[in-house]
């Protein structure tokens, strides 16, 4: 029997997802084996800490501190970049292409704030960054969009990309607890940091939703640019109404193609329940993508977790072992200096169904007030609700909710700011993005 090929690989950082990749390619050689063509031969994993105890079986002599004998190694030539954060994980990715080694990386904060220096060193050098598991952890979408989905127009994508965020909001919405005890508890299972802020605000999903624009619609739009607000202002009874009301709450990535431009943003949104996107729980991402020619299209799965991650990782190692990725990335050639394809949307011009809750003193006139501040800045309702139950005794304030017809995201910021000063409004209330047909 002709022994099989071998492609030299290596690791740098193992943490939660490198020990994942690890167990993989070791543990499991055959499995890659048989896909890849060739074996994926691990000869290095640099880490920071090599006394650190990890869950993995690791051969002796493969862990070190020594990033330039990897370096220096010329048979190495595919590593998986498993370091986040923005420093060092720069510059030793910059110091990897330089030596001739093809790169995959799980890190989309990297790319997100450094991706056209990285891509742009990468081309010049002849080189390939691969990044399936950038978005969505184990969700196959970077491949489905830039290669299964190329003959289409991509004219929507709407995610769920933050499964922190979907796991308090789920939480919340089925035990009835407040955002504060929902997020203790995805810290002490470790879907959250210790600083969740950059989950929680909405920060990762626009990160995640620059990656995608970039890729099914052209878009060159720095992740800070796209509009975006978190769920930490949500309370409980916001979505309970929402639920009497036939609602699910999300934190939502959309992107959409307009004659005027590609809308990007991320919000809180109600979608209604038994839609697919309304049915996504705990920790789990969805997209749902709808191309001119193959129409709507769902992918749902971890987005998240070592061994859904590493699987993504792991894939794209193959890819680059045997010389798919180099064909994909030379063709796609992205974060380059190209003009966009697509101009941005302005937010102000967006529009949606809302819903708005107020906390209202329980007299007459209060309706006719907040509606003809709605009617000035041509908003339309559709429904209103009073929550009599809910009635604030020590304050006499009760919850008012209307859900109106589609209007102009400036329009009812305006109309919000002007109605939380009227004498009648108790607090700062809210306001929601409603996910139909028609936005």
């Amino acid at each position: 029997m002709t022994p099989m090929e071998k492609t030299l690989v290596a690791l740098v950082g193992m943490g939660t997802v490198g020990t994942g990749v690890a167990r993989l390619l070791l543990d499991h050689g055959d499995r890659t084996a048989r896909h890849a063509g060739r074996t994926l031969w691990v000869q290095h994993i640099i880490v920071k800490d090599p006394t650190k105890t990890r869950d993995a079986d690791i051969p002796t002599g493969l862990i070190s501190t020594d990033l330039t004998r990897l370096l220096q190694d010329s048979e190495v030539k595919v590593v998986a970049h498993l370091l986040g954060g923005l420093e060092p994980a720069r510059t030793i990715m910059l110091q990897l292409l330089e030596s001739g080694k093809d790169v995959v990386t799980a890190n989309k904060a990297l790319l997100a704030e450094h991706g056209p220096e990285l891509f742009d060193r990468a081309r010049q050098l002849g080189r390939t960054i691969a990044f399936e598991a950038s978005v969505g952890g184990g969700i196959p979408i970077i491949a489905n969009i830039s290669q299964c989905l190329a003959a289409n127009q991509i004219l929507s994508l709407q995610g769920i990309l933050n499964g922190t965020s979907n796991f308090i909001i789920t939480n919340m919405q089925e035990q009835g607890i407040r955002y504060e005890a929902a997020l203790q508890e995805a810290q002490r299972l470790g879907y959250a940091e210790a600083d969740p802020t950059f989950d929680v605000d909405g920060s990762d999903a626009a990160q995640k939703l620059a990656i995608l624009a970039h890729l099914a619609f052209g878009a060159r739009v720095h992740w800070r640019q796209i509009p975006r607000r978190g769920i930490d202002h949500i309370q409980s009874h916001d979505l309970r109404y929402a639920s009497d009301m036939g609602f699910s709450l999300k934190l939502l990535a959309m992107a959409r193609l307009h004659a005027a431009g590609l809308e990007l943003h991320v919000s809180p949104t109600l979608i209604p329940k038994g839609t697919p996107l309304a049915e996504v729980r705990s920790n789990f991402n969805a997209i749902n993508v709808v191309g001119d020619a193959v129409g709507p299209v769902f992918f749902h799965g971890q987005g998240a977790g070592q061994m859904p991650t590493a699987s993504a990782v792991v894939a794209d190692m193959i890819d680059v072992a045997v010389g798919r990725a180099a064909i994909t990335f030379g063709n796609l050639k992205l974060w380059s200096k190209q003009p966009p394809r697509v101009d941005l949307r302005d937010h102000a011009h967006t529009k949606s169904k809302f819903y708005f809750r107020f906390d209202v003193a329980d007299q007459p006139g209060v309706l006719a007030q907040i509606a003809g501040i709605l009617g000035r800045h041509q908003i339309s309702i559709a429904s209103v609700h009073q929550y009599d139950r809910d009635k604030d005794l020590t304050t006499g304030t009760v919850p008012l909710v209307i859900v109106t017809h589609s209007a102009l995201e400036h329009h009812t910021g305006l109309a919000q700011r002007e109605i939380q000063n009227l004498e009648v409004v108790r607090t700062q209330g809210e306001r929601l993005r409603i996910l139909t047909t028609e936005n």
